[in-house]
């Protein structure tokens, strides 16, 4: 483990809180650190499991397959045939959609589908950055939906009630949001480190009161419904607040996939090189030798929750002021910050993981479309997809089983002794005897 030294940290003051209950290590911890910091080669695997099982899926959901399969001894080529356009037409689809469309004229055609991915991996990048912190410190923050409904409460009620220039009008709205996000995840940080509460309890909580708070600020004239409305709507977007397109209007990329990309480098940076990412590492691999070690946790608790938030605040900040800027609703979050979970697990918890899981959750929303449109696969075998990669994922021995993978730690047999040979003279004193 690389970082500074542990002898020049000092303790907190004793006045700081009382320490987090129950952070001894045992059994639960193992395994929640195993499971978001393993090896890479699962979250790999479990991808191609969950394809396969896609395909599977394919080819029973088709009604080509389903009528030829009615005859299937007569002609089983019949069938395979069937099974087999249904399954490459559907991922050839899914190409196409999130990709490259190669049935388009011109490059710049083609390559819109990648925009989308993109503009899709935007949010769940930044939202799986604030998740995947958290679990780097021994913390389960699934409170991604609440933060990112505060955070976007805060940046669209900029956008739409101050009045300023463009840059500054961007910029405001969008630390408005970051600030919110932090400060709602804070309060389950808080609660952590003076109370020992249970951050997965706490979020959850904190996720239906985000929600509701969002419903009455939406229907509340002066706040965030839009003026002489009734519908629980916020008003367009100021135009100075807008985050700008990237490579034009003929794309759907903005420039929020450019600070989601500078959230990857910040979170990298954080956690390899600063020592304040060194105390959040040492704290998630065993909270009492920090402690021993002179770290307070619980102030940890509260500095990474504080952190993830304005992360998670920068996917409620992309959406409001990068995707939907004509308004939006209670349903702005788009299931985002449950999904970011996902993104985190596969990614592994790392800030390079889950820039990568991040675009391949994305092309899976972008080509999801495309394969329902052109294919009439139902959109739900994509998220069976999804969610069979969190299944494999936490199961790694089950992955390492299905690929004749050796489980960690698993000794090998050791070779038997060979006798040694014996020489003529040895062979002919058996035989005289």
């Amino acid at each position: 483990m690389t970082g500074p030294e542990l002898k020049p940290i000092v303790a907190a003051p004793a006045d700081f809180g009382t320490e987090p209950a129950g952070t001894e290590p045992g059994r639960w911890h193992g395994a929640f650190r195993r499971i978001v910091t393993g090896n890479g080669l699962i979250s790999v695997l479990s991808v191609i499991l969950a394809l396969i099982a896609g395909a599977i899926m394919i080819a029973f959901t088709d009604p080509e397959v389903q009528a030829t399969a009615g005859y299937f001894f007569a002609r089983p080529q019949d069938m395979l045939v069937a099974v087999w356009e249904s399954i490459s037409g559907a991922y050839v689809a899914l190409f196409q959609g999130a990709i490259y469309n190669f049935r388009v004229d011109g490059f710049a055609a083609g390559i819109k589908p990648l925009t989308e991915t993109l503009k899709f991996a935007t949010p769940l990048i930044a939202a799986g950055l604030g998740v995947g912190l958290a679990f780097r410190a021994g913390l389960f923050n699934i409170g991604g939906q609440g933060q990112m409904l505060m955070a976007a409460a805060a940046a669209g009620w900029v956008a739409t009630s101050m009045n300023l220039p463009w840059p500054l009008h961007m910029l405001v709205a969008m630390i408005a949001g970051v600030l919110a996000g932090a400060l709602w995840a804070g309060i389950a940080g808080i609660l952590k480190a003076r109370t020992g509460a249970h951050e997965v309890i706490v979020t959850i909580m904190l996720n239906h009161i985000a929600f509701y708070l969002l419903a009455w600020m939406l229907a509340t004239q002066g706040i965030l419904q839009a003026p002489g409305s009734n519908n629980p709507k916020t008003a367009a977007m100021a135009e100075s607040s807008i985050l700008p397109e990237i490579l034009g209007p003929q794309y759907n990329l903005h420039a929020g996939f450019i600070v989601a990309l500078i959230a990857v480098a910040f979170t990298w940076w954080l956690l390899e090189r600063s020592s304040l990412g060194f105390r959040f590492r040492a704290v998630g691999e065993n909270p009492t030798a920090a402690k021993v070690a002179g770290i307070s946790v619980g102030r940890m608790y509260l500095y990474v929750m504080l952190i993830a938030g304005g992360l998670v605040g920068i996917a409620g900040v992309s959406q409001v002021l990068g995707t939907v800027t004509s308004g939006f609703g209670g349903d702005i979050d788009a299931g985002i910050g449950f999904d970011a979970i996902t993104v985190a697990l596969l990614g592994r918890s790392t800030p390079l993981g889950i820039l990568a899981a991040g675009i391949l959750f994305g092309a899976f929303k972008a080509g999801g479309f495309a394969m329902q449109a052109s294919e009439n696969v139902p959109i739900e075998i994509v998220l069976v997809v999804q969610s069979l990669i969190v299944l494999f994922i936490a199961a790694p021995p089950l992955v390492r089983a299905i690929f004749g993978l050796p489980q960690p730690g698993a000794r090998r047999k050791p070779n038997k002794p060979r006798k040694p040979k014996k020489n003529a003279a040895q062979i002919a004193e058996e035989v005289s005897a």
